[in-house]
């Protein structure tokens, strides 16, 4: 079923921001029903599709079939870790019955079967009830687009709530689910984290399967999770994680389940905390307000008694001249999919155009980013995490690059925006967590950074800072209220 933005009232009642784990357990206690649970959220999304517009599809009729038999299954005493459970996907992942038109106008075609990532949620027992809105080819850090209209900020309407996650984002912000999967190829998990006051996690490349793509974007993105819980990204995270034959990246297993790494204790760490902006080709500043949030969240991380030093990643040219060839021959290749491509945006025309030029330089992007590990990597001699803001700026305003050009939009994008994409090149966890809050209360993020294969000392370290500052507690003001 295609949803359409068709204005009207925010949602009234009452709204379930139990998360993730909480809201499986009193599905396997019996305290909660999954046709209860599936019907009420099913009403919620409806409800706030009007103000939010968080959603480009929902499937109620087969999430009612998986719902009614999940319930079948908890009343027979068979245990999974997210049975029962409602969960959402972006709309650049293969779902069976649904076609994946990654922000794109026009007609697709059904897929035939799952994507990796819909096979696993559905392994673990979850159901899945339609695919989250997303930018053209996730092109964009705000969830705006001809196909779908606009996805909006639960903190704040006239505000984004970022991209290219940014409908999956929206709904677990409004509580409209407990958690959702998102794609990080620039950012596109952490920059609506940040943005909407949750957790969200890009993990070390490969650590998702991407299938039935090989590699996502040459290697740029990687699938994870969004929640509003460190404890929640960790459960999701280990339903999420596992490789087939046919992926190009397999980095080594995880030694014990990322929840379980989530509640240990991170020991005395040496933190480096950056605000110097990685070089991009056009001017950011930092916004003081901004800065003032993650220098908060450095006060609390030596309160807690880590040793915090101000320091300069050196980032140098390499991460840059990585990320052009291989984000925009990936655009390219994902534009090739679309049937109506007279639809496409003109900005994606234009990132179509230098794809094509540019595809012959993947070769030098893959061994720039070679030396970007020597260069980023020797600031772990000394550290063991990085801390940056997770954007430079507060949340953009809805329609903040409409008629702009190509240079324009990157311009203003690149302002908005410039500290999340060097992990990307890198392919290594990146955490972003609440910092707080403008005076507007608008959310604010930091990103705590690690080496290769880091993901546990990340959500160590994350679930220690959210144990002191409890942002969990905190609901927007356009909050979906349910009794659970």
């Amino acid at each position: 079923m295609k949803l359409q933005e068709t204005g009207g009232a925010p949602c009234d009642g009452e709204a379930a921001f139990v998360g993730l784990a909480q809201t499986a357990a009193l599905l396997a206690s019996g305290e909660l029903g999954a046709v209860e649970l599936l019907e009420a959220t099913l009403g919620r999304i409806e409800a706030s599709q009007p103000s939010l517009n968080a959603f480009r599809f929902l499937s109620p009729e087969a999430a009612r079939g998986e719902a009614v038999e999940a319930e079948r299954r908890l009343a027979a005493g068979e245990r999974l870790p997210l049975l029962g459970v409602p969960i959402a996907v972006k709309d650049d992942m293969d779902l069976a019955g649904e076609p994946t038109s990654f922000g794109c106008a026009g007609e697709f075609e059904p897929c035939e079967k799952d994507g990796e990532v819909a096979r696993r949620l559905r392994a673990a027992g979850a159901v899945i009830v339609g695919k989250t809105n997303t930018p053209e080819i996730g092109q964009w850090p705000f969830t705006e687009g001809p196909a779908f209209g606009v996805t909006r900020n639960p903190w704040n309407l006239d505000h984004s709530p970022g991209g290219s996650s940014g409908g999956s984002a929206a709904a677990v912000a409004a509580g409209l689910l407990p958690a959702a999967v998102g794609s990080d190829g620039a950012g596109s998990i952490r920059i609506p984290a940040a943005w909407t006051h949750l957790v969200g996690l890009k993990p070390q490349r490969g650590r998702v399967s991407t299938w039935p793509a090989a590699e996502s974007f040459n290697g740029l993105t990687s699938y994870g999770p969004l929640a509003r819980t460190v404890g929640d990204a960790a459960l999701l995270l280990d339903v999420l994680t596992g490789n087939i034959a046919g992926d190009l990246y397999s980095p080594p297993a995880p030694e014990e389940p990322f929840a379980l790494a989530a509640l240990r204790d991170p020991g005395c760490l040496r933190i480096a905390l950056a605000l110097n902006v990685p070089f991009s080709g056009s001017p950011s500043e930092l916004d003081p307000v901004v800065q003032l949030a993650v220098e908060r969240i450095a006060q609390t991380l030596e309160d807690l008694g880590h040793e915090v030093e101000l320091v300069d990643v050196p980032y140098g040219l390499a991460p840059g001249v990585s990320i052009m060839p291989r984000s925009m021959v990936g655009i390219r290749e994902w534009a090739g999919q679309a049937l109506e491509r007279d639809q496409l945006d003109r900005r994606t025309h234009d990132a179509v155009r230098l794809g094509f030029a540019l595809r012959p330089l993947l070769g030098l992007a893959h061994l720039a980013e070679k030396i970007a590990h020597r260069r980023v990597g020797s600031v772990y001699r000394r550290f063991d995490v990085i801390l940056t803001p997770t954007t430079a700026q507060p949340p953009l305003r809805i329609g903040a690059c409409d008629g702009l050009n190509s240079w324009g939009t990157d311009k203003r994008i690149v302002a908005a925006c410039p500290y999340a994409w060097p992990w990307n090149v890198l392919g290594w966890p990146g955490l972003s967590i609440p910092a707080g809050f403008t005076p507007d209360g608008l959310p604010l993020g930091a990103q705590l950074l690690g080496p290769a294969n880091s993901e546990a000392l990340l959500l160590a370290l994350a679930a220690q800072l959210e144990g002191e500052r409890r942002w969990y507690e905190h609901e927007p003001p356009l909050a979906s209220r349910t009794a659970n």
